[in-house]
């Protein structure tokens, strides 16, 4: 039976970790010593393609491939500037090296096959990080790997004591390792030898380190063939696109989830001169200094002396990132969370992005976006500017429906205007393109080849995870919106399931409002509005049924709750609803008025709204308050709803205003300050002006209303009269 065989000396290992920058140094100092033949890079062999164009790319940028079958079979590998990966390529470029990827296919990572065996479930997985900075007695597997390796001064022997210490680990955790990691290195093996074919010089390798155990043998060529063997086979096709720091450090994906990218790309750059921490804290002053607050450069330079000495009585070889962060809270910061966030997320997390060259091909998705924006004449900009489309033009509507499919995949070029109302047919929008959309329209490639596709991939998912009516009503608008029938049916499906199995009046009515505004404009988007209103009708008639039941005995939260309910299914049946149906609604507000136990907040609110649709009555309004203010319990809370919404009628009723200034000014200042919360949030409501007129009104000057002719100060006023005219030019 063949031996395993070691891998052949003119193979050089060099184990990584994604994305560090001591890893970078560590391989670009390793490749301009061995100087290989070939250069093979842990990544989807499928990307060899796409290799020719990195010199066309400014990282941080990603490579998408996809399933051509399915794109929303996709993945990403992205690689930044400071990325071992990265310094790879760009070395095999520069030196006219070939370079490879070397690892298991994309057509079987995009979606693994289901497990055909128990033995083949993943098994528990290691940390090797954590494992050996537990082993040196570090609490965090991060600052570990910070003082062994990106503080590492000599990067020549790095790469054999990396290799050392994942192969101690290997060896403790054998049973531990998953399928999927032992397929992948069959596959890296099966590279390797065939790149030992292709030439006969030295050959250098850049894989994580947790696979470099695994790749320093070389078992017979047919063991890795049969680890290999019924993998699925599919044809894929991709692309580079633009990533951005925020994306690495919180994306999911090959080698994502750096949690200090900015912190690394900052490493990178100083790493030859060796003024790294001087230069952070100069950008830290520099970024505080942008939002007007206080950061001089003394204080820049007592940060420095600060870290050193926290990194100093840690026995750190040099201060890390905990260090700088914690003496910029101390100097910089003042003690102050709040500006060291806005430090953390400029330049520990960055704001980077990525380009790519015009000759890189572009993926699907941004080819049909192109030419939609070339058809539709809606070009792409960075200055915001304001549009308004008539939907009865088909060019206008088309230009609709593509900002709102784009909405959908998180590319919102376009902000519905909604401060200017222009009426069923016409619509007010907002444009302005930043450069991060491109990479969230990297992202949305998964889902589609065209806008169209992927928004309808989206909007079926989000209709099959509704699990709350108002989800469902949610997402059954944006299907009306992007005009897409099967997301409508999928949509209208899913409302009729969670509408179902609702037993929550309140959550009922909480999706009226959408509803509403779907049916309103439904007819205008091609959608039938009868199979809307049937819906909005269905909700609306059980959430009626169970409102009084649903503010009945319950705390304040839910009282909060039941009140915007109440405000929001009053709209929609105001905009939506037949008179047969307001009627039900009336009956709902009448019956949850008439509630001797419902909470004030909502029973004060439908009260209100009885009465500004003539349903009650001033009198039987005044019948109601003095009642509810007499009762210690409950008062403020049915005043405080009672208060929401205009203030101009409650100006302009003397009786119902006097009821509520009686009872105002009737509380003790224990009681006041307790009413105090609910009243302000109430108030705050009203506009400038109405708040103007009710204190001219509860002060009973002159503004509020008339008053006596006696009460005027007539040679004040002949004064006035004449500095009037003189502004006028009538003086002469």
């Amino acid at each position: 039976m063949a031996r395993d065989q070691p891998l052949p000396t003119r193979v050089t290992l060099l184990g990584i970790r994604h994305h560090g920058p001591g890893s970078a140094r560590m391989v670009a100092a390793a490749l301009a010593a061995v100087r290989p033949e070939v250069v093979l890079i842990e990544g989807p062999p499928e990307g060899d393609a796409l290799l020719p164009h990195v010199p066309d790319l400014t990282p941080p940028v990603a490579l998408l491939l996809h399933d051509e079958a399915e794109p929303a079979r996709a993945a990403f590998w992205p690689f930044a500037e400071f990325s071992p990966e990265w310094r790879a390529m760009t070395w095999a470029h520069a030196n006219g090296v070939p370079v490879r990827f070397f690892d298991l296919p994309a057509a079987a990572s995009l979606d693994d096959p289901e497990p055909e065996s128990p033995d083949d479930e993943p098994k528990a997985a290691v940390d090797p990080l954590g494992t050996l900075a537990r082993a040196a007695g570090f609490d965090d597997p991060e600052r570990w790997w910070e003082d062994v390796v990106e503080h590492h001064t000599d990067p020549r022997d790095l790469a054999e004591a990396v290799a050392e210490a994942m192969g101690a680990l290997r060896e403790e955790f054998a049973d531990q390792v998953d399928a999927r990691t032992l397929r992948r290195e069959a596959a890296m093996r099966q590279n390797v030898r065939q790149a030992l074919k292709d030439v006969e010089g030295p050959i250098a390798v850049v894989a994580g380190a947790w696979h470099v155990p695994a790749l320093r043998t070389l078992p017979p060529a047919s063991v890795d063939a049969a680890a290999l063997k019924g993998l699925p086979r599919r044809k894929v096709s991709g692309t580079w696109v633009p990533w951005s720091h925020g994306r690495l450090a919180a994306s999911s994906g090959y080698g994502a989830g750096v949690a200090s990218p900015g912190w690394y790309a900052h490493l990178w750059e100083c790493a030859e001169r060796g003024d790294a921490v001087p230069r952070w804290f100069a950008k830290a002053c520099a970024v505080l200094r942008a939002e007007d607050l206080p950061a001089s450069t003394a204080s820049a330079v007592e940060a420095v002396r600060l870290a050193d000495a926290l990194a100093a009585m840690r026995g750190r070889p040099s201060p890390g990132l905990s260090e700088v962060m914690e003496a910029a809270l101390a100097v910089l910061c003042g003690g102050d969370a709040t500006p060291l966030r806005l430090v953390h997320e400029q330049l520990v997390v960055g704001e980077r992005l990525g380009e790519v060259g015009e000759d890189v091909p572009t993926s699907p998705l941004a080819a049909d976006l192109a030419r939609l924006q070339r058809r539709l004449r809606m070009p792409a900009g960075a200055a915001v500017k304001q549009v308004r489309f008539d939907l009865r033009k088909d060019t206008d509507r088309e230009r609709s429906k593509l900002l709102r499919r784009l909405e959908v995949l998180d590319v919102p070029w376009g902000t519905p205007d909604t401060t200017r109302t222009l009426g069923t047919f016409a619509e007010a929008w907002q444009l302005q393109w930043r450069p991060e959309f491109a990479v969230a329209l990297a992202v949305a490639a998964r889902h589609g080849t065209t806008v169209e596709a992927a928004a309808r991939t989206v909007l079926i998912t989000r209709a099959a995870a509704a699990t709350r009516v108002v989800d469902a009503a949610e997402a059954l608008g944006q299907a009306v919106g992007c005009e897409i029938p099967e997301a409508v049916a999928a949509s209208r499906q899913a409302l009729d399931r969670c509408a179902a199995a609702a037993t929550d009046a309140l959550e009922l009515l909480s999706a009226l409002p959408d509803l509403a505004t779907t049916v309103r404009y439904g007819s205008v988007r091609g959608t039938d509005p009868e199979l809307l209103r049937v819906a909005l009708h269905g909700l609306l008639a059980r959430g009626a049924v169970g409102l009084p039941l649903a503010c009945r005995g319950v705390d304040e939260d839910t009282a909060e709750r039941a009140v915007r309910a109440v405000e929001g299914a009053d709209d929609a049946v105001r905009l939506a609803a037949d008179d047969e149906h307001r009627d039900t609604w009336q009956r709902a507000l009448r019956a949850l008025v008439a509630m001797p136990d419902a909470h004030g907040l909502p029973t004060g609110r439908a009260t209100r709204l009885l009465w500004e649709t003539g349903a009650l009555d001033s009198d039987e309004v005044a019948t109601r308050l003095h009642r509810a203010v007499s009762l210690a319990a409950g008062a403020t809370a049915f005043v405080a709803g009672f208060l929401r919404g205009s203030a101009a009628l409650l100006t302009a009723d003397p009786r119902l205003f006097g009821v509520v200034d009686e009872w105002l000014t009737g509380l003790s200042g224990a009681d006041f300050a307790a009413a105090l919360p609910l009243l302000r949030r109430a108030v705050g409501e009203f506009s400038p002006a109405e708040r103007r007129m009710l204190g001219d009104r509860v002060k009973g000057s002159a503004a509020g209303g008339a008053v006596a002719a006696g009460d005027w100060d007539e040679e004040l006023a002949a004064r006035l009269v004449g500095h009037v005219r003189d502004l006028l030019g009538a003086g002469a």
